[in-house]
């Protein structure tokens, strides 16, 4: 009995301490049922469009899935590297902590996007994942990930293409903070989040914004007021429309043009 209950998939809570949320601690562990052929994103994450045989597979790997409420840490940076994790629902920040004190944003991750890549190498976190709002993501094993990889080539070519979109986006990111202007950085920010959401089925012109305005300068390289100046400047411009957090691009064409992109 013992050994079939410990097969089963967890959903773990973690709390919202009283203490900074770095602390956070895990609260509560109850046993539920987390397939990947029947997960609301199962069409945007490793599984989508893999033989039954190998799904199954995949149904077997992902045993956790992990509750974070807005502000709880996924992982430390300098953290022992163990698993990877898919975003299931939510958004979370990676972020990369200066040895000068200053905290830099490394990473935006939406439904199903790879969290975690950045410990395979040194098998050490180098940031700390901290969730933007109430999320959950479903942890896999890496060890147990690399031997299903080795053993079905077709598994092995989705989990490295995912790799692969997560480091382009790295690059992307230093071509935003070493070539562009601040209105093109913020232009193509918006830009970015409009095709990753487009590309997860939700609305590529309308979108909450989850990080805060300090965050997404943080993550582009700029300054709090920079932010809000340029924000400012493309709705008085009728490139976009905000209302709080929610923004609309109302001339995704105007903004391809202000980085150089055809539109």
């Amino acid at each position: 009995m013992e050994a079939a209950v410990a097969t089963l998939p967890l959903t773990i809570t973690l709390i919202r301490p009283a203490v900074p949320r770095s602390r956070a601690v895990l609260r509560e562990v109850s046993l539920n049922q987390t397939r990947c052929s029947t997960c609301s994103v199962h069409d945007k994450c490793l599984s989508e469009g893999l033989d039954p045989i190998i799904g199954k597979r995949v149904d077997e790997l992902v045993t956790t899935r992990i509750r974070l409420h807005k502000g709880d840490t996924l992982n430390q940076a300098g953290a022992s590297f163990t698993a990877l994790y898919t975003v299931h629902s939510g958004s979370l920040k990676t972020v990369l902590l200066a040895e000068d004190g200053r905290d830099q944003i490394t990473g935006y991750h939406i439904a199903g996007e790879l969290v975690g890549l950045d410990g395979i190498g040194n098998h050490v976190h180098a940031c700390q994942t901290v969730a933007l709002e109430d999320s959950e993501v479903c942890s896999m094993p890496f060890d147990r990930l690399e031997r299903l990889a080795r053993e079905y080539p077709a598994f092995q070519r989705r989990l490295h293409r995912s790799m692969s979109r997560e480091i382009a986006r790295q690059q992307a990111l230093m071509l935003l903070l070493g070539t562009m202007r601040a209105d093109q950085r913020v232009a193509a920010f918006l830009l970015d989040l409009s095709q990753r959401y487009q590309a997860r089925g939700y609305s590529p012109s309308e979108f909450v914004l989850r990080m805060t305005r300090e965050e997404i300068g943080s993550y582009l390289g700029l300054k709090l007021e920079t932010i809000s100046r340029l924000l400012s400047r493309l709705q008085a411009e009728g490139m976009i429309q905000i209302q709080g957090r929610v923004v609309k691009l109302l001339e995704r064409g105007a903004l391809k043009e202000l980085i150089g992109q055809s539109a």
